[in-house]
């Protein structure tokens, strides 16, 4: 599922340098990142996504080489192929949680948007607990809420792969277990890879494997 191999990333005018020999997800698995801030968590999120290309080396993701691939083409292959659940929410401030969920099938016409879909759409913000907000816009909600919307956006089309950055980082421990149970659920039931960042150590137990980042700021094989 996801390959990469001597991977080197550096922020220009920045001391911060990622530096991974060899890191290995197998399609399905479930991976909790966790490590200290400014250790690169995020930005391996990035270069998984195509968001960011490595400097040095190779990054493959369900055989595409995203690290190679041109800006457009990437551009396709994340929203076709990811589902990604950003830290900061990425929300469009003015469409309603309908549309902010539905966001992936506006962007991408090769998705279909039928009724099917809509329905799923809505299915999803019950499951969340922001179905009564359905036609609400986004700039009304509450973080936690914000987060939901987020999460529903990213399951609307059952990609293989979820990236996760902080998913439950804005929720009380009640809608955190309720998220967690969500995402675990769609895993399981349609095959999905997860890779989640998280600095909640209360979460983790529920993941297949666990990545402690603090052992990339040397180089790792994992």
């Amino acid at each position: 599922m996801i390959h990469a191999e001597n991977l080197r990333f550096a922020y220009p005018r920045s001391e911060f340098e990622l530096r991974i020999d060899d890191l290995l997800v197998e399609a399905g698995e479930k991976v909790a990142v966790v490590g200290p801030s400014g250790s690169g968590k995020t930005t391996l999120l990035n270069l998984i996504s195509g968001i960011s290309v490595p400097d040095e080396g190779r990054i493959t993701v369900m055989d595409q080489p995203v690290g190679t691939l041109g800006d457009a083409a990437r551009r396709r292959f994340r929203v076709s192929s990811i589902g990604a659940i950003f830290q900061r929410f990425e929300l469009v401030d003015y469409l309603s949680v309908r549309d902010n969920i539905l966001l992936p099938c506006w962007i991408n016409r090769a998705l279909p948007l039928d009724a099917d879909v809509r329905q799923r759409a809505s299915e999803l913000a019950e499951q969340t607990g922001i179905g009564d907000k359905l036609h609400r816009r986004v700039t009304r909600l509450s973080q936690g809420e914000q987060q939901r919307v987020a999460i529903c956006r990213a399951l609307l089309t059952r990609p293989a792969l979820i990236l996760a950055d902080e998913p439950t980082g804005n929720l009380d421990p009640v809608n955190k277990q309720i998220i967690l149970d969500l995402l675990f659920q769609h895993c399981a039931e349609n095959d999905l890879t997860l890779v989640a960042v998280t600095h909640d150590s209360n979460i983790v137990d529920g993941f297949d494997r666990i990545i402690d980042f603090a052992e990339f700021r040397a180089g790792s094989s994992l």
